[in-house]
């Protein structure tokens, strides 16, 4: 049989795990900066853990796992022959790889909260599953880097995670604008076109305009019984000017009354203004009203980064969830996180050509393998280079001298050494480096530095 890969999945090269490497050392070096301390949780988790946190769309999007051993044993004989999937998924699945890492991360603070140190910080590098049809930038299988913050309700957080934001995609050299909104304003937009028994199917439609557009998300409201004087009532949210401030006015006077929407604008204007003080360009920070983010567990701020000059999506997202851990029984743990999509942001940078020589892993020199004594003398040189952090390997047979030369040349290694009878004897090292063609000898001393 053909090999061949499961549909969304990849395999790695040695240079791409180099780069995401290096993507992952400046985010994992940030958020330690900024605070936040490591946690991994399992790969998979109790199916009843994940469903119902992601709304209708995200909970079919579950990689759920069969029961091990004969999973149809126990399955209800009439829900079998009625093809019922949903009674059947919980008869012969109660476990699923996990959808996010936010999730996972409220299950733990769920349980340990009682051990924890709070306001608690936490990154989580890993990855995540979601069975959803494969497309540019859009796998099965994707690492997500995460940092959140649970305990407290200040809206400094969110100023803090934008600084993050810009700082670590400023080191990536990758420029972003990052689209901001709450989802207060989007309560508070439901309740100004009384649809409020439909915030959902209204969010989940909105989150769809940059994919869809106006038409196909008015066509989408119509089809989830929102009726056209409500969609009227919204038509403003298709226009926004480009000053944030000057739409956050328009807002309040929409919102008169409309007290959660008034707090939604409120808590927006200071994380907008705060930010301004620190020096951040308005030019990165977008006041983008129709932004949704399709979670439901989202209860305030809502963010989604976006790189400038690639067309991929965004490359980052998060927000505020006042009420995640409710739901795991423990109450009043606020929290509020965002995501860097590692394999967006890979993406980017390859296009771009982003990447830096260092970010590529590469072995500095090569010994030639002349065979008898000189081997031993080679691993023997080959043992203080690696002490020094400097990578060397040995051709493993006594090979033409061409085909050792090919072989470096086809694995990028620079510098092939000779350490033969007559350098053994003087105590020298002869080397040439394959780039500059230039060939030289010099005393063990020296080559060791």
């Amino acid at each position: 049989m053909k090999p061949s890969l499961a549909k969304g999945t990849r395999d790695f090269t040695s240079q791409e795990v180099s780069r995401r490497k290096y993507i992952i050392n400046i985010l994992q070096n940030n958020f330690e900066l900024f605070g936040f301390q490591p946690l991994e949780t399992p790969s998979f988790e109790n199916l009843s853990t994940l469903t119902g946190k992601y709304g209708e769309e995200g909970d079919r999007l579950i990689f759920k796992i069969l029961n091990s051993g004969d999973y149809t044993s126990k399955v209800n004989q009439e829900d079998w022959d009625n093809k019922s999937h949903q009674k059947l998924t919980s008869q012969i699945s109660d476990k699923a790889l996990r959808y996010d890492l936010t999730v996972p991360f409220a299950r733990f603070v769920a349980m340990n909260h009682g051990k924890l140190t709070f306001p608690y910080k936490r990154y989580q590098i890993q990855p995540v599953w979601r069975a959803d049809r494969p497309q540019k930038g859009r796998f099965r299988e994707f690492y997500q880097c995460d940092a959140d913050v649970v305990g407290s309700e200040s809206l400094l957080q969110e100023v803090e995670l934008i600084q993050l934001y810009l700082k670590s995609f400023a080191e990536l050299k990758v420029s972003v604008t990052i689209h901001m909104n709450n989802r207060k304003i989007l309560s508070g937009l439901a309740e100004y076109a009384g649809i409020t028994d439909k915030l959902i199917d209204f969010t989940v439609a909105l989150d769809k305009l940059d994919k869809i557009g106006k038409e196909g998300v008015v066509k989408e409201l119509l089809e989830r019984e929102i009726t056209q004087d409500s969609i009227d009532k919204l038509d403003f949210l298709f226009s926004q000017s480009n000053d944030a401030l000057e739409n956050l006015l328009q807002l309040k006077e929409k919102f008169a009354g409309n007290e959660i929407g008034l707090k939604g604008v409120e808590e927006l204007e200071f994380v907008l203004t705060q930010s301004l003080n620190l020096g951040v360009d308005m030019q990165n920070l977008v006041f983008d009203i129709t932004l949704a983010r399709g979670l439901d567990y989202y209860t305030g701020a809502i963010f989604e980064v976006k790189a400038d000059e690639a067309q991929m999506g965004s490359i980052g997202g998060g927000g505020r969830y006042d009420n995640l851990t409710e739901v795991f029984g423990v109450k009043n743990i606020p929290g509020i996180g965002v995501s860097f999509g590692l394999d967006r942001i890979y993406l980017v940078m390859e296009e771009l050509g982003l990447f830096p020589e260092e970010a590529s892993s590469k072995v500095e020199y090569l010994f030639a393998n002349f065979g008898g004594d000189e081997v031993l003398e080679s691993l023997k040189l080959m043992m203080q280079l690696r002490e020094k952090g400097i990578s060397a390997e040995l051709y493993p047979e006594s090979a033409k001298i061409n085909k050792q030369f090919t072989y470096a040349e086809k694995k990028g290694i620079n510098n092939l050494v000779f350490l033969g009878e007559e350098e053994i004897k003087n105590k020298t090292v002869t080397f040439k480096n394959l780039e500059a063609g230039e060939q030289k000898t010099v005393s063990l001393e020296e080559f060791l530095g």
